[in-house]
């Protein structure tokens, strides 16, 4: 049975993510923060699922003590885990600290320790096998973004991190990002925001999660692509 660890698994595309590949008989091992039906959900239907701040450097390394204590091997290992602060309006230098320093923390400096501690967990033990890291990024890592500098700048160090892990784990490790711009409205989106955000691309639509799954399945059957960004944005970048 294949195994893949997906961090942030509570909503959204982690959600769906593991959804997918418990359906496809996947042992999946997933992370979250918060409390919801839909963890309740995944559990019932197989997933192993630990509840920890990635803010707390404990945390994280209990996780990843029991990770590579409990596994032999990892096939693929998503990060997916992500936060969103607005620093448009903060004013005051702690603030600006607090708020640059926890989306490095969860955007760039969790999915490094995580890439290395699981390197002996990832290497296949076939010669004709891959595994493969992938890091959920965004749109903005390229083109920056002027209400939300830190967690742009943040995601940019995350595609970075894409860069030097295919470096450091090739051959057998393949390694790379996904960078989505509008995959799905939250539910309380009002329909003025959507009509804003689906006149930013070319396509006039949002992706959907889906569209995110086809692609990792894509990267995952390709034994020729790493070290790549993925833009899943609709043309965004030629508006």
């Amino acid at each position: 049975m294949p195994t893949v660890v997906i961090t942030g698994v509570g909503q959204r595309l982690g959600l769906c993510l593991a959804q997918h590949f418990l359906d496809k008989q996947y042992k999946v091992i997933g992370t979250y923060r918060t409390e919801r039906e839909s963890i309740n959900n995944l559990q019932a239907k197989g997933a192993q699922l630990y509840q920890l701040d990635f803010y707390d450097q404990q945390q994280t390394q209990a996780f990843i003590a029991a990770v590579t204590s409990n596994n032999d091997a990892i096939d693929c290992l998503i990060h997916n885990a992500s936060d969103w602060h607005d620093d448009n309006q903060v004013l005051d230098f702690a603030s600006y600290h607090q708020i640059f320093s926890k989306m490095m923390t969860i955007h760039a400096e969790v999915p490094y320790q995580l890439n290395l501690a699981f390197k002996s967990l990832l290497t296949p033990k076939n010669d004709h096998q891959f595994t493969d890291i992938i890091h959920i990024s965004d749109y903005v890592a390229s083109k920056g973004s002027k209400k939300h500098v830190a967690y742009a700048a943040s995601k940019a160090a995350l595609e970075n991190l894409t860069l030097s892990f295919a470096q450091r784990f090739s051959p057998k490790v393949k390694v790379n990002s996904i960078a989505p711009a509008l995959l799905a409205f939250n539910e309380d989106d009002d329909d003025r925001y959507k009509i804003k955000a689906r006149n930013k691309s070319l396509m006039q639509t949002e992706g959907s999660f889906q569209e995110a799954i086809n692609t990792i399945e894509w990267l995952l059957a390709s034994r020729y692509v790493t070290g790549r960004t993925i833009h899943l944005d609709g043309g965004r970048h030629l508006r």
